[in-house]
């Protein structure tokens, strides 16, 4: 069974540590404190976690973050190398795998790419075939709110239809480059945009991208 998962988790981990706490990254808002505290309560506190998706849950998510972020910042990345509690539904591989893979990917570029001088990561092919499995399961997920149709292309013709509209834009890329741009992060993805020009700054403007 394949751990990409567990490989990008100590990834960040050691992005994190290297970058140091007071670091940027590419969440607007945080540093890298608070993006370590992010991934600990996605983890580890379920009870707060849920507020990402529960509207009326939001704030005590944002109160137990806080908590978090103010701890020792060795402590937050010995937890994320730790990786989830002993009981955590996370510790079967096949959840971990499916629901951490592209979340620790994801963040990982966000430390990477916020500093001066990064460059693209050569991912290998079968990685890139992994990530695009997830893509392809949740684009319409990610995209549902794109401000225009949106269609995913790599390199080698495969599409994907994110968001079903009108005009749309067609954005080519590997599948590593595409997640980043449908997570959010559209001015840091190494991607080639196909249409209407004023469709296409309009969806590289969008914050209403992502989850």
């Amino acid at each position: 069974m394949s751990t990409f998962a567990k490989r990008e988790r100590l990834l960040l981990a050691d992005l994190l540590e290297t970058a140091g706490p007071d670091a940027p990254t590419l969440c607007e808002g945080w540093q890298a404190r608070d993006l370590a505290a992010h991934v600990v309560v996605r983890e580890r506190r379920p009870d707060a976690a849920a507020g990402a998706m529960i509207k009326q849950l939001a704030s005590r998510l944002g109160t137990v973050t806080e908590e978090y972020a103010a701890r020792p910042y060795e402590e937050l990345l010995r937890l994320i190398r730790t990786g989830p509690p002993r009981f955590s539904p996370f510790q079967l591989k096949q959840l971990d795998e499916a629901a951490n893979t592209v979340e620790f990917f994801v963040h990982a570029e966000d430390v990477r790419r916020a500093q001066e001088g990064w460059s693209p990561r050569e991912l290998d092919p079968v990685f890139q075939d992994a990530l695009w499995s997830q893509l392809e399961r949740s684009s319409r997920l990610v995209g549902r709110r794109a401000p225009t149709g949106l269609v995913l292309r790599r390199p080698d013709g495969r599409t994907t239809v994110a968001h079903r509209g009108t005009p749309v834009v067609t954005v080519t890329g590997e599948p590593s480059e595409l997640l980043l741009f449908v997570y959010g992060r559209q001015n840091a993805a190494h991607v080639a945009l196909e249409g209407d020009p004023d469709a296409i700054a309009e969806l590289t403007e969008s914050k209403q991208l992502g989850f």
